[in-house]
């Protein structure tokens, strides 16, 4: 018996045994073992079967000389194969083992190209693990591009619904598009990609040709990864306030993708795109924050996470508009419960098809808005409920109250030259306002972040005590006699108030008490703090002066920042002058009583002849 071995660049090796099949030695046979670059091993037939890592199978060539010989039972030699290998005239499988699919019998040629023919391509079909369905670590977010091929001249209706109807998991495709004649879309779950990819070949059209689904890996997809430029952001800017309506406050976004003055200028406007649509609502914000329409038909939108800012951003919004787009599910309206909405379109949405009636559809969009009067268009019955809704209309605001004219008269004349003073920028002369054992305190809303608060200038004295609880603090923050009253105001930024927004309201008023509180806003003149508007509220108690006066003994200042309407409404008319009635002219006479009266009473001239 003779052996040799011989190598082929596709096997690990190649033993050839000639083995003598009779005591005689007239005639051997040829056999051929074959390892793959895992393992090999003999099945009960005769056949070696190895486990290898591309498709197709394996099959070695059985070599006979012209004698054919058939292996008789017997004791094994040193070098022959044992009693259980069988040789016959033709050929010996040497098939290989898939993970699964079992055995297969095709016919191995070694430098031939692979059969694919009647395989299935293993690495398309249930292997979503390769793809990162089984990837428990962290890192980037797996994303899956589905594509078919042909599937530009299929329905986008009809092949995304043929999918879902055999899909166990519902699915929605992101950014459907065709590149040639191939549609391709994306997934976000590994577990929806892997079982769409199942039903490739499962669904037929009607010329009989069987649909293929692809899956393959890939990092964010493109579409989320597109940025507004700051030009583009002002051609966004200068197209949303063309489509705003200013008499109704409406906001006109339906189908913006498709509006000449972005196209023109190669914005694709897909608010889809998160950054897309947090640019739209943050001009919203910047500039429109009282809007009350809102119409985004017609945009494929598909969810609904990104609007929900608008709860905050655009609190008086009641009517809004989303027709004709993606949704599938109404559990997307979950994101908009903080709407208080009376107006609502949902007609051409897939999920206006999953409800079996008009009543269930009325109900579950009511449970998210149970103020809603119209949906698509049409008049809700009202509800039935065990408690009828009481609507009660706030009262309107009344101007200030006094409890008399002649009280009316005393304050006047008091905040007109109290103001006159505060607002010159030298503030020493309060001190004849004050009594002599006088307190101030400033308070402030609470704030949570101090460093970013445009109020930093009045923060570190606020004497809030639902904040402050240390007796201590409060008693140090607590200005006490008249001289350090005013210092501490004059330390104050220089303002200047609106004197047409001021508003008074008597608390107490008795012979020897007048308590009443001032409300309105002023401005900051300061270089540092520039026209930053303030609203003010300030709560005067005073006792009678020797000179038909007022003099303080307590003053609560409470400051914070104005509003919106209050800003508008600031300084809109020219402030009358705040200047005294003119002083009458004295004899020689009066002109000692008021010298006398000055020194008796410590006030200067300008305050003892009051």
């Amino acid at each position: 018996m003779t052996q040799y071995r011989k190598w082929y660049p596709n096997l690990s090796v190649m033993i050839t045994r000639v083995c003598s099949t009779s005591s005689d030695s007239s005639g051997s046979a040829v056999m051929r073992e074959v390892w793959s670059t895992d393992s090999s091993f003999t099945d009960p037939d005769g056949r070696w079967l190895g486990v290898h890592q591309s498709w197709g199978s394996v099959k070695a060539r059985l070599h006979n000389d012209p004698v054919h010989l058939q292996h008789r039972s017997g004791a094994p030699g040193p070098s022959c194969p044992g009693p259980r290998s069988r040789f016959q005239n033709g050929s010996v499988d040497v098939s290989v083992m898939g993970s699964q699919y079992g055995v297969s019998k095709q016919r191995f040629i070694p430098y031939g190209r692979p059969s694919w023919r009647g395989e299935k391509r293993t690495d398309r079909i249930g292997n979503a693990h390769k793809f990162g369905a089984e990837d428990k670590g962290g890192g980037e977010k797996k994303w899956f591009k589905m594509t078919i091929p042909n599937g530009k001249k299929y329905d986008k209706r009809w092949l995304l619904t043929s999918l879902q109807n055999l899909c166990p998991i519902a699915f929605t495709p992101l950014h459907y598009c065709t590149e040639g004649h191939k549609v391709n879309f994306y997934l976000e779950d590994a577990a929806t990609a892997s079982a769409l990819c199942k039903l490739t070949r499962r669904v037929t059209d009607s010329e009989g040709h069987r649909v293929v689904v692809l899956m393959s890996h890939c990092s964010s997809p493109p579409f989320l990864q597109s940025e507004l430029k700051p030009q583009d952001l002002e051609h966004l800017k200068h197209c949303m306030s063309k489509r705003f309506n200013s008499s109704q406050k409406s906001l006109n976004l339906s189908s913006i993708r498709t509006d000449p003055d972005l196209v023109s200028h190669n914005i694709e406007m897909i608010l889809n795109r998160k950054s897309y649509m947090q640019a739209v609502v943050t001009l919203i914000q910047e500039n429109i924050s009282e809007l009350l329409c809102l119409n985004l038909s017609n945009n494929k939108l598909y969810k609904l996470d990104d609007i929900a800012e608008l709860v905050n951003k655009a609190p008086n919004l009641q009517s809004l508009n989303l027709s004709h787009n993606e949704l599938k599910s109404e559990r997307e309206l979950d994101t908009l419960k903080g709407f208080r909405l009376v107006e609502l379109w949902l007609d051409r949405n897939p999920l206006c098809d999953h409800f079996k009636d008009q009543t269930s559809y009325i109900s579950a969009v009511r449970e998210r808005f149970p103020r809603l009067h119209r949906l698509d268009g049409h008049v809700l019955p009202l509800p039935i409920c065990f408690e009828v809704e009481i609507r009660t209309n706030i009262p309107p605001c009344k101007g200030s109250y006094f409890v008399s004219n002649e009280i009316q008269g005393l304050i006047q004349r008091f905040l007109q030259h109290y103001y006159c003073v505060y607002d010159s920028g030298d503030r020493q002369p309060l001190l004849e306002a004050y009594h002599d054992g006088a307190c101030f305190s400033l308070s402030l809303p609470p704030i949570n972040n101090p460093s970013r608060c445009m109020l930093k200038d009045y923060h570190n004295h606020s004497r809030n005590i639902n904040n402050i609880k240390d007796p201590s603090t409060r008693f140090h923050l607590l200005k006490r006699t008249r001289l350090t009253v005013v210092a501490f105001l004059s330390e104050l930024p220089k303002t200047q108030h609106d004197i047409n927004s001021v508003h008074v309201d008597v608390n107490t008023c008795t012979s020897t008490l007048l308590v009443f509180t001032v409300s309105g806003v002023f401005k900051e003149v300061d270089d540092k703090s520039r026209d930053s508007v303030r609203a003010f509220s300030r709560v005067f108690i005073t006792v009678p002066a020797r000179n038909s006066g007022l003099c303080i003994v307590n003053d609560e200042l409470f400051v914070r920042n104005a509003t919106a309407e209050e800003i508008r409404c600031a300084f809109a008319a020219p402030a009358p002058t705040l200047s005294s009635s003119p002083m009458p002219i004295l004899s020689a006479a009066q002109q000692e009583m008021l010298s006398a009266f000055s020194q008796m009473s410590e006030m200067n001239l300008e305050w003892s002849q009051k």
